[in-house]
């Protein structure tokens, strides 16, 4: 291999990750083996040194203390019953609409995505309560699967989502103005899904048929004491959470950690709290912080490697030769993260694949925050789109055995659909995601 010029290494190292990849190797250690070793045969002894200062900095990164603490809270939220009460609520607050079992669905991923940012975890609940709940109300099955997928998904684009400060640590961005850019998104792509259910229930009642009048009979008192004791006390966790980070009051490790200790109270105040969800909690958050971490390490050696090999200047050759504007590199950029995102996960996009494109926002003028939004956006296709979609395979995992993939991922696509049409909306009107940081922080 010796004869292979440098630049040719680094596209060589890069093709057998994705060999490797294939054939089903730890991501992480596969990163970290083939940087070693590029770096061995080409540099010596000197990617050792290397080796151990990436490491350091993964370790020193402040940004990176709020994904355990976040991913802790949620995973309080998540065993403190709290989902049960809250879907009940918003569906007797949303009985008079079509499609209402559909809406009270969405809501309630919306909510508990803020709470959790976890995918399965939300896919795998919401298919435990909300999917029968909606099949025994005779809703067609693939409107249903797709209410349940799109809306557990919707965590990896609202904050706080760790997706968006694993682009924050990796692009050297603020985590505060990318939470702040996602938003106004993130309630768009959420209100685009209900306005979907909501026509299609209006056009086709079969499809969402309306609950018996005894179950959407409400007074305005049982409404307001179901909200009170479900919704508003979740409410006022996320939106201090989220508060205090765009408005400066606090860092985002700091509000993770007032929002892991606002997830205990409420679990105690849920008389949900116990021992043993704790020790759960906290041996899922380890494992899941683990996990990104040396994933994260893995990738600051293989991408230092690939770009003193020069094969970072190999690819930024490339994309400037085929002079492209703004507009085209960042369909360019979109459609290959939305080609990766039917093999890969999103994590393994962001640490591995972004870093190749993020030295080139300079080169076209985009604004890395705006990217970043864009990406998170474009990232709920890679749980959605087939072959390798996860959010429909967490779905069949939990679903009653007659349902078939087949019929989950024929419900999934038009939401996919409105996925791409919310993309379309952010390109043509950036300022969706730009405003409120500007409006902000100037």
């Amino acid at each position: 291999m010796f004869f292979l010029s440098d630049p040719a290494l680094g596209i060589l190292m890069l093709v057998l990750f994705l060999v490797f990849l294939m054939l089903g190797f730890p991501i992480a250690f596969t990163l970290m083996a083939l940087g070693v070793a590029f770096g061995y045969m080409t540099r010596g002894d000197t990617v050792f040194q290397l080796f151990v200062q990436r490491t350091y900095s993964v370790m020193a990164n402040d940004v990176l203390i709020s994904i355990p603490l976040f991913l802790f809270m949620g995973y309080v939220v998540e065993r403190a019953n709290i989902l049960d009460r809250l879907f009940r609520a918003i569906q007797l607050a949303a009985g008079w609409v079509p499609g209402s079992l559909a809406v009270a669905t969405l809501i309630t991923c919306a909510m508990f995505a803020t709470a959790t940012g976890i995918v399965g975890a939300v896919v795998t609940l919401m298919g435990l309560l909300a999917f029968p709940a909606m099949l025994r109300a005779g809703y067609d099955t693939k409107i249903a699967a797709g209410v349940v997928c799109a809306g557990g998904c919707l965590g990896i684009l609202i904050p706080p989502s760790v997706m968006l400060i694993l682009y924050g640590a990796t692009a050297g961005v603020s985590v505060v103005k990318l939470y702040a850019a996602a938003f106004i998104p993130g309630l768009m792509l959420t209100g685009l899904y209900i306005i979907y259910v909501v026509v299609r229930a209006m056009l086709n009642p079969k499809l969402a048929p309306k609950l018996p009048a005894e179950q959407r009979a409400a007074s305005l008192t049982q409404i307001i004491v179901a909200l009170a004791t479900s919704f508003f006390p979740l409410a006022v966790l996320i939106v201090g959470v989220l508060g205090a980070i765009v408005f400066g009051l606090a860092t985002p490790s700091e509000a993770a950690a007032i929002g892991a200790g606002g997830a205990i109270l409420l679990a105690v105040l849920y008389r949900s709290f116990s021992i043993t969800k704790l020790k759960e909690s906290v041996f899922l958050t380890a494992r899941a912080s683990a996990m990104v971490c040396w994933l994260f390490v893995g990738s600051a050696v293989f991408s230092a490697v690939f770009a003193l090999l020069g094969g970072q200047q190999v690819v930024e050759n490339f994309v400037l030769s085929l002079n492209l504007g703004p507009i085209g590199f960042l369909l360019l950029t979109q459609a290959i993260i939305f080609v990766l995102g039917w093999p890969l996960e999103w994590t393994e996009i962001i640490v591995i694949f972004l870093p190749i494109f993020l030295p080139l926002l300079d080169n076209f003028g985009v604004d890395p925050i705006f990217f970043g939004v864009l990406v998170a956006l474009n990232l709920q296709t890679s749980f959605l789109s087939p072959p390798v979609a996860m959010a429909p395979f967490y779905l069949k995992g939990v679903a009653p055995k007659h349902i078939s993939i087949d019929e989950i991922f024929a419900g999934v696509m038009p939401f996919l659909a409105i996925v791409i049409i919310a993309m379309i909306l952010l390109y043509v009107f950036p300022g969706i995601a730009l405003w409120l940081p500007n409006a902000l922080y100037g």
